[in-house]
């Protein structure tokens, strides 16, 4: 592997797919930035949260998220996070996302990402390093889209109350009470909600606190406080919504994959 690859070494190289292996300690917030290749951000071990002026999306281990070239974002770190970074060249494929998205990552693709890692960035064309680089690109159009996004309406008023619950995801809150405080109907609420953010209060709310919580138990906080943490009564009522949500306990989905 290219020694002390940067960031810039990636976006530098002429080749289409350029890997990148950091380590990031719980609680690094890399602040908002872009960059001219699109990217695909993993995470080995530990959640990222996503954060982009569309919204949130929590990356936690054996998962990545693929932010389009040029879109500003910044990373809040949970657990210890190994990291590897695929930087694309724009359009190299026709089937990528042209949005961003969360994708689950295969074993395969997560094997291929790895490799990646220790290829010079000046790799040659038609050898193995080529073809591990293109199978990565055939693994990230077929991967399984996930819904680990928190959209943010763009209705000031709105924004400014999801905003709050986001910062107090404990605090008892109803379209009813929403309502009095946009001095409107309970009605026109929840026709807001759906046309701004694409779901029901109560579906956004339960995501909300959903994606909230996996960067907490990543960093180690036990069930019942991230439980209580987010207006749940008991454990087992927070296990049941997760379950109901990705299929798995909390225990189960935040296992590392190293």
């Amino acid at each position: 592997m290219d020694k002390k690859r940067t960031v810039s070494d990636c976006h530098a190289t002429d080749r289409p797919v350029a890997a990148l292996a950091t380590r990031h300690p719980h609680g690094e917030h890399i602040r908002p930035h872009s960059h001219a290749r699109a990217q695909l951000i993993h995470a080995l071990s530990g959640v990222l949260t996503v954060v982009s002026a569309a919204g949130s999306w929590v990356v936690p281990a054996g998962r990545a998220v693929w932010m389009p070239e040029n879109v500003v974002h910044g990373i809040h770190i949970a657990g210890n996070v190994a990291m590897r970074t695929l930087y694309l060249a724009p359009q190299v494929r026709p089937g990528l996302p042209s949005h961003c998205e969360v994708i689950e990552v295969s074993a395969l693709l997560r094997e291929a990402i790895i490799a990646a890692t220790a290829i010079r960035l000046d790799y040659g064309n038609g050898g193995r390093d080529q073809r591990v680089m293109d199978l990565i690109l055939d693994e990230i159009e077929v991967a399984p889209r996930l819904q680990l996004h928190v959209p943010l309406p763009r209705n000031l008023k709105l924004l400014r109350l999801c905003e709050r619950m986001i910062a107090e995801p404990a605090e008892p809150v109803t379209l009813e009470g929403l309502a009095r405080e946009m001095n409107t109907s309970v009605r026109t609420v929840a026709r807001l909600f759906h046309r701004e953010v694409g779901m029901s209060f109560g579906d956004w709310r339960r995501r909300m606190c959903l994606l909230l919580s996996l960067p907490r138990l990543a960093s180690g906080v036990s069930i019942l406080e991230v439980s209580l943490e987010h207006g749940y009564q008991s454990p087992s009522a927070f296990s049941a919504m997760f379950r109901r949500s990705l299929g798995v306990s909390p225990t189960e989905y935040l296992v590392s994959k190293v």
